[in-house]
């Protein structure tokens, strides 16, 4: 009975699919929707509607999300959970082919490759032909939606800013020069993690880096309350003046970084080794206490990262005052760095960059997949540990 009933259903769908104008599309979204629906409900653990103490998480609306396929584009009503996150199967396996296909494109439209090889290369990832004309259209859709990205709402708190810069060889007036980048990551009250920002810079000024905290405030920012970043002068002064009440943290790595280059080869290893310990102590008045243990040791031999160490130390230890924080997460910039190894990976297909614009069109590209990703990934750090250091904060002002 039930088999019939099915047959019956079906040739009811394929009669509704014949009267669309574009039946296989339409087929198409049909097919996605229940697939999402299906894989959805074994996420959960039960059907959507239905009550059962075995569930893991709970769903909590859609979100619409472009998907673009070879019958044409369709808007997927992704469902939400309210823990886990989800991403449909169909669109996590066509990532990496989506990625090479904005790739070959843009670094095609960035060197003005021929449109015969533009096609060579598409057919190679599965698409039979792609124009000039159609070159032209993805690259102004990806602007739309880089500019989009890029001037999009912040939230007005984020407890944790991560700031680091990658640096690209980019063509400026006929000469190929070295443009720092400016990436800006964050964590919100809620735990995930967004990037806010991909600001080129020609120069590492104070007013360079106050215009890009300025523009993360023009976008909603009011406030951050602990900012992770290397030692450069400038950024140091613009964190100071555009986030009064906030804390600054010294990257450790970075920190290390400069004080291991003024230890001889020979003894990096040993040295580095005891250098570490500093920031793994259980407080502030431990790492303080290993610091001067490793400074009695090595003054002598290493006056110059001695000194270094001594000048620095207090700004590497900010991540102490705020021991409910994972302390991995806060003392350096390693989670943003991983972050900037890839975009590194991908601009190296390019090599040199035509222009400013040819680069962040790529880059954002790429890490608009990264943000859904985070958006739909668990906590990178706890809400209930930041309510705790939120509530710290009030209570020590």
């Amino acid at each position: 009975m039930a088999k019939i009933n099915d047959n019956v259903l079906l040739r009811e769908k394929l009669l509704d699919f014949i009267a669309e104008p574009d039946p296989l599309l339409s087929m198409m979204e049909w097919l996605t929707h229940r697939l999402m629906q299906i894989e959805a409900e074994a996420k959960v653990g039960v059907e959507k509607g239905k009550h059962d103490e075995t569930r893991t998480t709970h769903f909590s609306g859609v979100r619409v999300r472009r998907f673009d396929t070879r019958l044409g584009t369709m808007y997927l009503l992704v469902p939400k959970l309210r823990r886990g996150g989800y991403i449909p199967f169909f669109v996590t396996e066509r990532k990496r082919s989506e990625h090479a296909l904005i790739e070959m494109v843009l670094e095609a439209y960035a060197n003005g490759v021929s449109t015969r090889k533009i096609d060579h290369l598409a057919k190679a990832l599965g698409i039979e032909n792609i124009s000039a004309s159609q070159v032209s259209d993805i690259t102004k859709e990806l602007d739309a939606q880089v500019e989009a990205f890029q001037k999009r709402p912040l939230e007005a708190e984020y407890p944790v800013l991560w700031v680091d810069a990658v640096y690209e060889k980019i063509r400026k007036d006929g000469r190929v020069v070295s443009m720092a980048v400016m990436v800006v990551t964050g964590v919100t009250m809620a735990g995930t993690r967004e990037i806010l920002a991909v600001q080129p810079m020609w120069n590492e000024s104070e007013e360079s880096y106050r215009a890009l905290f300025e523009g993360l405030k023009a976008r909603g920012l009011q406030s951050a309350h602990l900012i992770v970043s290397d030692a450069h002068t400038g950024l140091q002064s613009a964190i100071r003046k555009e986030f009064l009440g906030g804390s600054w943290q010294r990257c450790k790595v970075h920190f290390m970084r400069n004080i291991l280059a003024r230890v001889g080869h020979r003894d990096k290893e040993v040295f580095g080794a005891k250098l570490k310990q500093i920031w793994l102590q259980n407080g502030k008045e431990g790492a303080r206490r290993a610091a001067r243990e490793l400074a009695d040791e090595y003054s002598r031999r290493f006056p110059d990262a001695i000194a270094v160490l001594e000048h620095g130390l207090e700004d590497s230890l900010a991540f102490y005052d705020f021991p409910m924080l994972d302390a991995r997460k806060i003392s350096s910039t390693n989670g943003l760095e991983r972050l900037n190894r890839e975009i590194r990976r991908r601009s190296a297909v390019v090599g040199v960059f035509p222009s400013e614009e040819s680069y962040i069109r790529l880059v954002v590209t790429y890490l608009m997949e990264y943000a859904e990703d985070w958006s739909t990934s668990r906590c990178y750090l706890s809400p209930l540990t930041l309510a705790d250091f939120m509530a710290a904060l009030k209570s020590a002002a």
